[in-house]
């Protein structure tokens, strides 16, 4: 029984030794910024186009007379936008529970 119990302590000291390792970021991790960062500004640069895009399309169509098409894709537009600009809070709500 002292044999166990010796190997026991002896093996917590062992473990007690291990030092406490220093976090490091994965292989990649700048490059993958990068991509996010890139995919950001699109998604960012889409959105500003497709609004001014809508914009030009219902000052067309109130010059024109024609019907009024637009206003739905303002708010399709303007909904993708929050949508895409919370997705990175939502995805941090989601897997940092």
């Amino acid at each position: 029984m002292s044999i166990i119990l010796t190997s026991v302590a002896e093996t917590v000291t062992v473990y007690a030794q291990v030092g406490n390792p220093t976090p490091e970021a994965p292989p990649l991790a700048d490059k993958i910024m990068q991509m996010v960062q890139y995919v950001t500004w699109f998604a960012m640069l889409s959105g500003i186009l497709a609004i001014t895009v809508a914009g030009g399309k219902l000052a067309w169509e109130k010059i024109t007379g024609s019907a009024m098409e637009s206003p739905k894709m303002i708010a399709g537009a303007m909904i993708g936008g929050v949508v895409a600009t919370s997705g990175g809070t939502i995805m941090n709500a989601i897997l940092n529970r």
